[in-house]
């Protein structure tokens, strides 16, 4: 097993260097950027800290390798090249998936079935075992076949890091929460802010917030695929959360509050931030928009409800004008907001001082900066 080994955390795009600055502090070297990306090596416990401390990446993939595989042939014999062995025990389960684009191999139930061949016939060589009983701990394969190159990864983290435990419920549209935790660093959110959400809904800017303002790791409320794989040593994953809990800032003076209009969305958002370990930090009310007035010195950061029904489309404007209203939107108070609006500023009546492309799900937004 190599002391170093290659990493890929895929990201939203347009959150890249974001997730580029949180990796440079959990001890990654070689860090690169792609598009939806970012690539980094480190060892076991830079795995471990990945999964607990990066907000905005998607999951941490430990990448196998990468190789042209224009016909199954070359697919084939790419992966069963992979030090899988390194991985994945003898009695360990490796199911696979992936997505093939733009390459001759675009069927992905044949690739995986070649993918799975190719990791059977390596590990049968290593254990000398003509059958896997599977029955231990999950090490999904990953693939990605891009232009005719396939790139294999294992995934550590099992279900997705935006997962990170306080959300179960949430309101018709929330916001994802690698997205807003984003959007949070982008606001540069400190130990002393006053954050403010007047569109609260199930609480995920307000609790992301509050992670970031008191150094709390995402992930310290979950578990991932990785703590059960034998060949990281049990004592890393103890380690990297002993480390994360000494980090807490419980000295911060960081507050937050949150409004909507909806008694349940308040409802909601009080016991997700109560399940996030939050709760003593962020206030909440049922207030209208209208009756909106600012907290001095705060930052407000928001996802103001929008549509795509004509009538939607109009009442979303509407909003927007009273936002423009209402909202100071300047150095004393600044003000972040996602739409996927390109006239919002028209509506709101003040130009960006910057804009920032980024995609809420499938819907290309942009996140308007005042400051």
């Amino acid at each position: 097993m190599p002391n170093s080994f290659l990493m890929c955390c895929p990201c939203h795009f347009g959150l890249e260097r974001t997730l580029h600055f949180e990796i440079s502090k959990i001890g990654a070297t070689d860090i690169t950027v792609q598009d939806g990306r970012v690539l980094f090596h480190g060892d076991f416990m830079t795995l471990a800290k990945a999964n607990l401390c990066l907000s905005t990446a998607e999951r941490v993939l430990i990448q196998l390798g990468e190789f042209s595989a224009y016909n199954f042939e070359e697919l084939f014999q790419g992966v069963k090249k992979l030090p899988l062995e390194n991985w994945i025990g003898k009695d360990d389960a490796f199911p696979v998936k992936g997505h093939a684009l733009d390459s001759k191999l675009h069927s992905v139930p044949d690739c995986q079935s070649i993918i799975k061949k190719a990791a059977v016939e390596r590990l049968k060589q290593h254990y000398h075992t003509s059958w896997f009983t599977e029955s231990g701990a999950i090490h999904q394969i990953q693939f990605s076949i891009r232009k005719n190159i396939a790139t294999i990864y294992l995934d550590t983290s099992g279900t997705g890091l935006h997962k990170r435990g306080y959300r179960r419920n949430a309101n018709a549209a929330p916001i994802k929460e690698t997205l807003a935790a984003g959007i949070v660093d982008l606001a540069r959110i400190r130990s002393d802010s006053v954050v403010c959400d007047p569109f609260c809904g199930s609480g995920t800017f307000l609790i992301e917030a509050t992670l970031k303002a008191l150094h709390i790791a995402p992930g310290l409320n979950r578990h991932f695929a990785a703590e059960k794989w034998d060949c990281i040593p049990h004592n890393v994953w103890k380690e990297a959360r002993m480390e994360a809990i000494s980090s807490i800032r419980r000295d911060a003076t960081f507050t937050a509050y949150g409004f909507d209009c909806d008694p349940s969305a308040i409802a909601l958002a009080e016991e997700n931030a109560r399940k996030a370990g939050a709760k003593p930090r962020i206030h909440l009310q049922q207030r209208d928009i209208a009756d909106f007035t600012p907290i001095a010195d705060s930052i407000t950061i928001c996802n103001p409800p929008y549509g795509e029904r004509l009538l939607d489309v109009r009442q979303a404007e509407s909003l927007y004008r009273i936002m423009g209203e209402v909202f100071p939107a300047n150095k004393e108070n600044p003000c972040y907001v996602i739409s996927p609006d390109k006239e919002f500023e028209t509506f709101f009546g003040k130009d960006a001082m910057k804009r920032r492309k980024l995609y809420n799900g499938m819907i290309p937004c942009q996140l308007f900066m005042y400051y």
